[in-house]
């Protein structure tokens, strides 16, 4: 099959947006059960659209529900499947969401399946999951931003799960775009014929109606048999309903799912009793079956929302199927510890979390205890973002204030060969209180990260002394265009969590893309930094390092203390050690008394025994003095505000 370009002079462009709007404005796409019982497998389409972060995802998918007539044409119509509230203030999508509708394809009625997913890396278990219930993906390339990092990742990924890829440049109506060179980047990247390639812009509506047409002709209906009493189907996503309670997005694969049927997990072995039957188109459209090949949500009498498992497969009651996919939980890669600023609103905080969980699996929850913060717990994110979103979304959505401590990322400590039937194979190490000294450990491991970054030639001298100074070690570096270098470093894990990305968008200018996967454990030297006052530890404010970041990082702790502590009536002490060895120290000086000053006069000895007896109070009190830190300074330092 050959593709052509479309023309890109201007007047053809806004001929073609008008007469794309003009006649969609009049479609009806209202979806019934009937409709749905109607459409035969092989004139179904699942897809999910990729792409790097700001390339133009969330637009299309509002542009095409526009042109199929599933929502009305409107120019408020932006975001229309980010429902959550945090992605609409960072203009962002976090949960992939899910919209079908019937598009008139050459006089057949085709019925579309669209997946709307996130671009950023912290994300990415959200890509992974959408693609599994996909035979193709829409690839979205701004066309003045060129090929970024995440878009190597998504089409890496869409190849791996064996699915067709329909190339799209969008944003071509934005003045100084380079098309040809973005054909180049999509040819010598990933060998996509340019002439494959659809231009389009979402924003305007140019070729809306040539990706569906795309979607059709290029990607192959879900594999199914559908066939006798059987039934089999996949666990999405979940999330939770204040009046239904625990809801899962599902795509059949095998039978009709109806309502009152009995179903039984794979992984739980639990049955449940079907309540309701929908889809998604965006608004929910209730259903009384879902068929094979069809993506909607359901309902049963699910007693917690934790016995929703994405990825599960479900079949009818007494008549046991082989899972359809086996979906391992992504590995967290960032640890922060969430704390309510009140001890009474524990509970609240406790439902909010289980029931955020329910909308997002890739997080770890361990409950934890620190005497200073009191009772809380240990989540782990795919990096900060994630980490940002969650706790956002618990303050918007059910209102719960939360402390954050500073995120840390997993270490694994191998334990010598005649203590390993005390400790196991390995001890992982989420926070200092889990460290091991040398006398148990054999092997210190630290995560890494295979990270891609793509800038513009002219940065790539700062990139490489950026990396550097993250303890980065050059695997490649390679050219995509005249202009871009394509660098890719493994990176320790501990090093490019904070400002890793901050600072590549500082010094690139903002052009700078990076993206990173897991590359396991390798081994380090680790050592554990405490935080003496006046030579007591304080056990909450430890943390692990590498040698070579110690004592930057025992400096910037011990200065923060030192300006947030209150002074005292003698000095203290405040000192970063590793053992014995000091790494870094501050003193806050006693706040001093003016003792003489009832003396007026009178024989030198009187005041020289005031002072005297100052001091020797003063070394009393240093001696049985007992620093307190209150709440509020541990929340400060630990929280890194």
């Amino acid at each position: 099959m050959i593709f052509f370009r479309r023309p890109l002079f201007p007047c053809h462009l806004i001929q073609w947006t008008l007469l794309t709007r003009s006649q969609s404005s009049d479609v009806s796409n209202k979806i019934h059960h009937t409709d749905l019982k109607d459409v035969p497998l092989e004139r179904i389409r699942n897809f999910s659209i990729v792409a790097h972060i700001d390339h133009g995802k969330s637009t299309l998918a509002d542009r095409i529900l526009e042109v199929v007539g599933a929502i009305s044409i409107s120019k408020d119509n932006k975001q229309i499947l980010d429902k959550l509230q945090v992605e609409r203030e960072r203009g962002i999508t976090v949960k992939a969401q899910t919209a079908s509708f019937i598009y008139d394809y050459q006089g057949q009625d085709m019925l579309l399946n669209l997946i709307d997913t996130p671009g950023h890396v912290d994300f990415s278990a959200e890509v992974s999951k959408s693609l599994a219930s996909c035979q193709g993906v829409i690839l979205v390339v701004d066309a003045k931003q060129g090929v970024q990092a995440q878009t190597v990742s998504n089409y890496n990924l869409a190849v791996a799960n064996d699915l067709a890829v329909v190339p799209v440049l969008n944003k071509i109506d934005l003045p100084e775009v380079d098309l040809d060179s973005c054909l180049n980047q999509l040819e010598s990247l990933f060998d996509i014929d340019p002439n494959s390639v659809i231009l389009a812009s979402a924003k305007s509506g140019i070729g809306i109606e040539e990706i569906l047409d795309a979607v059709v002709d290029r990607i192959l209906p879900p594999l199914t048999h559908g066939q006798g009493d059987s039934l089999k189907f996949l666990l999405q996503d979940s999330w939770y309903d204040q009046y239904k309670g625990a809801v899962g997005l599902i795509q059949v694969f095998d039978g009709v799912l109806k309502l009152g049927d009995e179903i039984t997990s794979v992984k739980t072995k639990k049955t449940y009793n079907v309540k309701s039957l929908g889809i998604l188109t965006p608004e929910e459209v209730s259903v009384p079956a879902i068929h094979p090949g069809q993506i909607g949500f359901f309902t049963c009498n699910m007693k917690t929302t934790k016995e929703a498992i994405v990825g599960d497969t479900f079949h009818r009651i007494n008549r046991p199927v082989e899972p359809i996919l086996h979906v391992s939980t992504p590995n967290p890669m960032v640890y922060s510890g969430f704390y309510p600023t009140e001890s009474s609103y524990y509970s609240n905080l406790k439902t909010a979390i289980d029931k955020i969980s329910l909308n997002d699996s890739s997080v770890s929850i361990d409950p934890e205890t620190s005497p200073a913060l009191g009772s809380g717990w240990r989540i782990g994110f795919l990096g900060l973002l994630h980490m940002e979103v969650f706790s956002q979304r618990l303050q918007q959505e059910f209102d719960a204030e939360v402390i954050l401590t500073q995120p840390s990322v997993p270490y694994k400590i191998i334990p010598k060969p005649h203590l390993v039937k005390k400790f196991g194979q390995e001890i992982w190490v989420k926070t200092p209180k889990d460290w091991v000294d040398k006398d148990v450990a054999e092997t210190y491991l630290e995560p890494i990260v295979k990270g891609t970054i793509i800038v513009p030639e002219e940065y790539m001298q700062q990139v490489a002394s950026l990396c550097s100074s993250c303890r980065g070690i050059a695997e490649d570096t390679t050219f995509v265009d005249q202009t871009r270098v394509r660098m890719v470093y493994t990176l320790p894990l501990s090093d490019i969590v904070t400002n890793f990305f901050d600072d590549l968008k500082r010094i690139t200018s903002g052009y700078g893309s990076f993206d990173y996967e897991d590359a396991g454990y390798i081994h380090s030297q680790l050592i554990k930094v405490d935080i003496l006052l006046n030579g007591k530890p304080v056990p909450e404010l430890s943390f692990l390092s590498n040698p070579s970041k110690a004592r930057p990082t025992g400096k910037i702790k011990v200065a923060k203390l030192k300006e947030l502590l209150p002074r005292q009536l003698y000095d203290v002490a405040i000192q970063a050690t590793r053992g014995k060895t000091i790494l870094a120290r501050e003193t806050i000086k006693a706040a001093r008394k003016d003792v003489t000053a009832k003396c007026y006069g009178g024989d030198l000895t009187r005041k020289q025994k005031l002072l005297k007896n100052q001091a020797e109070g003063k070394k009393r009190l240093r001696a049985i003095g007992n620093i307190q830190v209150s709440k509020e300074t541990f929340i400060k330092v630990l929280t890194n505000k």
